[in-house]
This record gives structure tokens, sequence and C-alpha cells, in this order.
């Protein structure tokens, strides 16, 4: 990869943070090509997008984009996911391809400007879906 070729990637990269509700970090050792489009697959249909970049490319869209929380998961093979969406969708699905293929361990992520721990990962996983909420909050008004 050529210097033009890194800068587009970085430019990329801090677009998408800057424009992601939520950001996750998570390891994705072990996990094949094929198990890799099938999480991409459930991911899409969260509005969530889930990208494998170099940890230093990754390093400086961070420091563009403002999101130099982030760096501190950059350690080891690291793909983020983007949340455009629901980052408890998103999340329930990481969780759900974790559970089924044993792989994919959180190692942190960024959300509204706040660093999030792995357990905190997991706690937003456990949530109900924003609709879900709604259907509850209508019921209880009802």
């Amino acid at each position: 990869m050529n210097r033009d070729q890194k800068a587009a990637v970085i430019e990329e990269v801090a677009g998408q943070l800057r424009e992601a509700r939520a950001v996750y970090a998570v390891d994705y050792r072990g996990t094949s090509v094929p198990q890799a489009a099938d999480l991409r697959t459930r991911l899409r249909e969260a509005d969530t997008r889930f990208r494998v970049v170099k940890n230093t490319l990754t390093e400086r869209a961070a420091d563009d984009a403002g999101a130099e929380a982030l760096k501190q998961y950059l350690e080891g093979p690291t793909a983020l996911v983007f949340v455009n969406g629901d980052a408890a969708v998103a999340a329930k699905a990481l969780a759900d391809f974790r559970r089924a293929s044993g792989l994919l361990e959180f190692k942190g992520g960024w959300m509204d400007g706040e660093v999030l721990t792995a357990d905190q990962v997991d706690a937003i996983a456990r949530l109900p879906s924003r609709d879900v909420l709604y259907g509850r909050l209508v019921g209880m008004v009802a």
C-alpha cells in the first residue's frame, strides 16, 4: 500500500468514526473468511459495518476524528464495528456470533465520546432493542 492509499484509508476510517453512533473494538482471531462474511451480513441488517484496518492506520484515523480513547484497544488483531443504527442490536449480533462460534472477544468501544469497557459492551448486548423499549413504553402508557 503506497502513501496515497494509506492516506485515503485514514481519511475514510476517520469519517466512519465521526459518523458512527458507537464503535466497538473486537479481537477477530480465528475467524474464517466465511464466518466474517456471515457476520458482516448480520451486521449490515443492523446498519453496522465490520472492518479490519491496520492498527497504525486506525490510530492515525482516531487522532483525526477526535477518538483518541479508542487507541488503547488497538493491540493485536483488532476489527472495528461502526454502528450507525441501534447500538444494542449491533452488540447483540456480535454477542450471538460469539456464542455460536466461540470467537470474537470484545475489547471495548466508544459511544458518544465516552470509552466503553468490554463489560459495558456486553451489557449493551443484553439490552432490548430500541423498538422493544418503545413498545414497552407505549404499553405502560396505554
